[in-house]
C-alpha cells in the first residue's frame, strides 16, 4: 500500500518517541508537600496518605534528604500546631510549627527551596481559613492575620509563600507587608483557583483542618465555574502574584488549560490528597498498575499546561523522568 504519511514512523523506538515528545518535564518542576507538627521524634505514617509522613522539626530534614537523594529540591510546607484557638494565632508566632521547620530546614538544607502555605484552618479552633464574624469568616480582618502569617514565614527564611485561603485581596496584602519589611524577593505562588473539593478528604484528615461547622463554599470556588477561575487568576496577577496555581488538578485540567492560554505567569497545579489516596488504594486492592498510572496522572497535567507539579508522589515521578518513563 503506497501510503505517504505514515505517523507510525516515529513510534518506532524508544529514542525516537523521546526525541520527538511534545510534552517535557523535569525533576525540577516537582514540589514534594511535607507535614511538620509539635513535638520531637516523630515521624508517624499518615492513614489516609499512605506513604506520607507527620515529621517533628528535628526529623524533618531525614524527609528533606529523601526528595534531595530522590532528585527533587522543593518541598511546600504544611503545620500541625499543638494548640489551637479561635483566631489561628500559631500562625503567625515566631516559633511556630512552620517557622521551626522552615529555620532547620534552611539551615541544613540551603539550597532547597523552601514553600510555605499560608492559610488559618490548620491554626483556628474551629477549622475554618480565616476570622470569624459569627458563622461567615470575615474576609478583611482574615487579610491581617495572613499577611502577618507570610511575613513570619519570610523572617523565618522561606524562599517562597503560597496563600491558599482564597479570602478576596490576600495577595495584594501579602505583597504589601512583604515589600513594606524588605522582603521584596519573596515570590508569592497564589492558589489562585481553589475549588469546594471533595478531593481535599485525606488532607484535613492529614492536616487535622475539617472544618466544626458548614464548609467553605463561601470562600473557595463552585466546581462549576471556569470562567470565574481566569477572573481570579487575573485578579491575582494584579495583586502581584509571581506564580499561579489551579487546585485540585485532575479534575480541573480544562482550567488549567485555559490559565496557560491566557497568562504568562508560571502555572503550578496541585495534585491533591484525594488523588493520590485514590491511586494507592486501587493499586492496593490489586486493581491498577500504580507506576503506570501516577505517570499518565502527572503526564495529563503537564500536557494541560502545568509548568510545576505539586504532588505526593514527586519522588517517585522524579525517579520515572530520570529512566525516561515520563519526562
Amino acid at each position: 500500500m503506497e501510503l505517504l504519511n505514515r505517523p507510525r514512523r516515529l513510534r518506532t523506538t524508544p529514542e525516537i518517541r523521546s526525541m520527538v515528545r511534545e510534552t517535557r518535564m523535569s525533576p525540577s518542576s516537582l514540589i514534594q508537600p511535607l507535614f511538620a507538627i509539635e513535638g520531637e521524634n516523630i515521624k508517624h505514617e499518615i492513614p489516609s496518605l499512605p506513604g506520607q509522613y507527620h515529621w517533628s522539626p528535628d526529623r524533618i530534614c531525614e524527609a528533606v534528604q529523601e526528595c534531595v537523594d530522590a532528585g527533587v529540591d522543593k518541598v511546600i510546607l504544611f503545620g500541625l500546631p499543638a494548640e489551637k484557638d479561635e483566631v489561628g494565632s500559631g500562625a503567625w508566632a515566631e516559633n511556630g510549627i512552620v517557622q521551626q521547620a522552615v529555620r532547620v530546614i534552611k539551615k541544613n538544607f540551603p539550597n532547597v527551596t523552601v514553600i510555605t502555605d499560608v492559610c488559618m484552618c490548620e491554626y483556628t479552633s474551629h477549622g475554618h481559613c480565616g476570622i470569624l464574624c459569627d458563622h461567615y469568616v470575615d474576609n478583611d480582618k482574615t487579610l491581617e492575620v495572613l499577611a502577618k502569617t507570610a511575613l513570619s514565614h519570610a523572617q523565618a527564611g522561606a524562599d517562597m509563600v503560597a496563600p491558599s485561603d482564597m479570602m478576596d485581596g490576600r495577595v495584594g496584602a501579602i505583597r504589601k507587608i512583604l515589600d513594606d519589611n524588605g522582603y521584596i524577593n519573596v515570590p508569592i505562588m497564589a492558589y489562585s483557583a481553589k475549588y469546594a473539593s471533595a478531593f481535599y478528604g485525606p488532607f484535613r484528615d492529614a492536616a487535622g483542618s475539617a472544618p466544626s461547622f458548614g464548609d467553605r463554599r463561601s470562600y473557595q470556588m463552585d466546581p462549576h465555574n471556569v470562567r470565574e477561575a481566569i477572573y481570579e487568576c487575573e485578579l491575582d496577577v494584579r495583586e502581584g502574584a509571581d506564580l499561579l496555581m489551579v487546585k485540585p488538578a485532575l479534575s480541573y485540567l480544562d482550567v488549567i488549560v485555559k490559565a496557560r492560554q491566557r497568562f504568562d505567569l508560571p502555572i503550578a497545579a496541585y495534585s491533591v490528597s484525594g488523588e493520590y489516596a485514590m491511586i494507592k488504594a486501587a493499586a492496593a486492592a490489586g486493581l491498577i498498575d500504580e507506576y503506570r498510572i501516577m505517570c499518565e496522572s502527572a503526564l495529563s497535567i503537564y500536557r494541560a499546561g502545568a509548568d510545576i507539579l505539586i504532588t505526593y508522589y514527586a519522588k517517585e515521578l522524579a525517579e520515572a523522568m530520570r529512566k525516561g518513563d515520563i519526562g
